[in-house]
C-alpha cells in the first residue's frame, strides 16, 4: 500500500506555517506517477503578510555588518556542502532527474554561494580624494529591502541559489516562491539557512501558483523580482512587475543551436550533442535542441549521435539510469505530440523515444531520447521550445548559412560551435546574436563570478543572474560628496582593531 502523501508547507521566519490552506496542490514522483506530497498554496493575503514581516527583518539585516553577513554565508556554504547528497535525492524524487545530475545542480548552486561569501569585497564601492579643494567623493551600495524570487521546476535548487545568496549577502530579505511541482529541495535548503544563523524572516519560502506570483509582483514593498521560466510567463512577469515600479530580471526560454563545422572532431561533437540534448530529459533552458551540421559531415555525425542515443537507458533516476522521466504526464503527452508533428511534417525520425522500454514504474512520465534528421526550419519541432528529449538536426551548406540560421531565431540564450578552426570560432563568438556561447563546450553555463543570461526573447530586463550583475541588481548606489572643514580627534585606542 502506498504511503500517505506528506504535507509540504511554507517556511516563514524559519518555521513551518501553522495555518490551514484553502487550496493545495499534489506533488508526484515522476518516475512512478505516485502522489507523494500535498503542497499548501499561499493566498495573496498570506504573501502580503509575509512581505510585511520580511520588511521588518530587512531593515535590521541591511544594517548588519558585512563581516557578520559573510560569516552566515560561510556557515551556510559548509552546511550545504555537507547535505548536498540529501538535497540531490529530494530533487530526484520530485523532479525525476538522475541523482548524479541533481548532485551536479546543487554543486553549481554552491558555486554562487561561494561567490557571495566575498560580499565585503563586492560591496566596496569607490572613493576619490580631493575631487575639488578639500572635497572627496565616493559611492556606496545599499540593499533594496524586500525582494522576490520565483524559480522554475527544472532546477529546484540551483536557480534559487543563483539569486538568494547574493540578495541576502547584499543585505536584503527574500520571499522565495519555488515551483509547486518540486518544492521539497527549497524547504531543505531554507532549513540550512536557519542553521547557519540567518535571522528570522530574512528568508521566507512561500509556496503557491499564479495567485502568489501576482501578489509578489503587485506588492509595493517588494522592490525587485527575479524570475526564471518560459518566455510567455517571463514577459508577463516583466511587464506586470515593471508596471508596479519594480526592478525585474525575467529569464525566459530558449532554442539552443550547436553548429558543427567540417573540421570538427565528430566523436567529440556527437558526445556533446547527446549529453547536452538529453541531460535532465532535455528540461534545461541551456539544452542543445538543434544540431546545425554542414552537409559534408552530416551523415557521419547523425550516425554517431544515433549510435550513442540508442545506448541510453531511460527510467527511474534514483536507480542508475542515464535519463529520468519528464516532470508531468502532461509534459510527456505534449512531447509525444511534437514527435508526431515532426513525423507528419516530413522530418526523418532516426530514433523514436516513444518506443523505448523504460526502467521505471508503469505509471511514470517517460519519453525516451528522440532524434530527428532533415528538419525544416518551418516545422514546429524546430520553432518551438519542446523542453524534452527531442534533438533535431538541420543541415546547412556553409558556416555563413549556419550562423544566419542561429541569428534568425527569436531566442538568444545559449549556443555552441564545434570546430578546430580558431578563426571560425572567433568570428562565431563575435557575430552570433546569443548571450552565452560555447566553443567546443555544449552547455556554456558561466561560472558564478560571471553572469548568466541570454538575449532577445530569452531575457526581459537588462540584468543577468549572479556575478557582479547580480550584486548590482540587488543593491542601489549612492554617490556622496563631502567636505570636512576641521579635523576631529577620536581619542587614544591602543588595542588591536577588530571587525564587529
Amino acid at each position: 500500500m502506498s504511503a500517505q502523501p506528506t504535507r509540504i508547507t511554507h517556511l516563514i521566519g524559519h518555521q513551518p506555517w501553522p495555518g490551514v490552506a484553502e487550496r493545495t496542490s499534489p506533488v508526484f514522483n515522476p518516475a512512478t506517477g505516485e502522489q507523494t506530497g500535498v503542497l499548501d498554496l499561499a493566498s495573496a493575503a498570506l504573501v502580503d503578510e509575509v512581505v510585511d514581516q520580511a520588511s521588518v527583518a530587512a531593515k535590521l539585516w541591511g544594517r548588519t555588518s558585512l563581516t557578520r553577513r559573510a560569516r552566515v554565508l560561510f556557515a551556510f556554504r559548509e552546511l550545504l556542502n555537507q547535505h548536498k547528497q540529501e538535497i540531490a535525492e529530494l530533487i530526484t524524487a520530485e523532479h525525476g532527474k538522475v541523482t548524479s545530475d541533481a548532485l551536479g545542480e546543487v554543486t553549481r548552486g554552491l558555486e554562487v554561494v561561494e561567490f557571495a561569501c566575498g560580499i565585503p569585497h563586492l560591496l566596496k564601492g569607490g572613493y576619490s580624494e580631493n575631487v575639488s579643494t578639500k572635497v572627496d567623493a565616493y559611492s556606496i551600495l545599499q540593499p533594496l529591502g524586500v525582494v522576490g524570487v520565483i524559480s522554475p521546476f527544472n532546477f529546484p535548487a540551483m536557480v534559487p541559489m543563483w539569486f538568494v545568496p547574493i540578495a541576502i549577502a547584499c543585505g536584503n530579505a527574500v520571499v522565495l516562491k519555488p515551483s509547486e511541482k518540486d518544492p521539497s529541495a527549497v524547504n531543505a535548503i531554507a532549513e540550512l539557512w536557519a542553521r547557519a544563523g540567518l535571522p528570522h524572516h530574512v528568508l521566507n519560502v512561500v509556496h503557491g501558483d499564479k495567485e502568489a506570483v501576482d501578489a509578489l509582483l503587485d506588492n509595493p514593498t517588494v522592490k525587485a523580482v527575479s524570475f526564471v521560466g518560459s518566455t510567455p510567463i517571463a514577459q508577463y512577469v516583466y511587464e506586470r512587475g515593471t508596471s508596479a515600479g519594480k526592478r525585474v530580471q525575467a529569464l525566459g526560454g530558449a532554442k539552443n543551436h550547436m553548429l558543427v563545422l567540417g573540421d570538427a572532431d565528430l566523436d567529440l561533437a556527437a558526445d556533446a550533442a547527446v549529453s547536452a540534448g538529453y541531460g535532465s530529459a532535455g528540461e534545461r533552458c541551456m539544452a542543445i535542441s538543434v544540431v546545425v551540421a554542414l552537409e559534408g559531415i552530416a551523415d557521419d555525425l547523425v550516425a554517431k549521435i544515433a549510435e550513442r542515443t540508442r545506448t541510453l537507458r531511460t527510467g527511474d533516476g534514483s536507480k542508475g539510469c542515464d535519463m529520468g522521466p519528464v516532470i508531468t504526464s502532461q509534459a510527456r503527452d505534449r512531447i509525444a505530440g511534437y514527435i508526431d508533428a515532426g513525423v507528419g511534417a516530413g522530418a526523418s525520425l532516426v530514433v523514436d523515444g516513444r518506443q523505448d522500454a523504460f526502467d521505471g514504474g508503469p505509471d511514470g512520465y517517460f519519453v525516451g531520447p528522440t532524434l530527428f534528421d532533415h528538419v525544416g526550419t518551418d516545422m514546429s519541432i524546430y520553432l518551438d521550445e519542446i523542453f524534452g528529449p527531442v534533438l533535431s538536426v538541420v543541415r546547412v551548406s556553409s558556416f555563413d548559412e549556419g550562423l544566419a540560421l542561429i541569428n534568425a531565431s527569436p531566442y538568444g540564450n545559449g549556443t555552441a560551435i564545434f570546430t578546430n578552426d580558431g578563426g571560425a570560432a572567433r568570428r562565431f563568438q563575435t557575430e552570433v546574436e546569443v548571450g552565452m556561447i560555447g566553443i567546443n563546450v555544449p552547455v556554456p553555463v558561466p561560472m558564478a563570478f560571471y553572469s548568466f543570461g541570454g538575449w532577445k526573447a530569452s531575457l526581459f530586463g537588462d540584468s543577468h543572474a549572479h556575478g557582479i550583475e547580480g550584486v548590482h541588481f540587488f543593491t542601489r548606489t549612492k554617490a556622496v560628496t563631502q567636505r570636512w572643514l576641521d579635523p576631529s580627534h577620536g581619542g587614544l585606542q591602543l588595542g588591536f582593531p577588530q571587525n564587529t
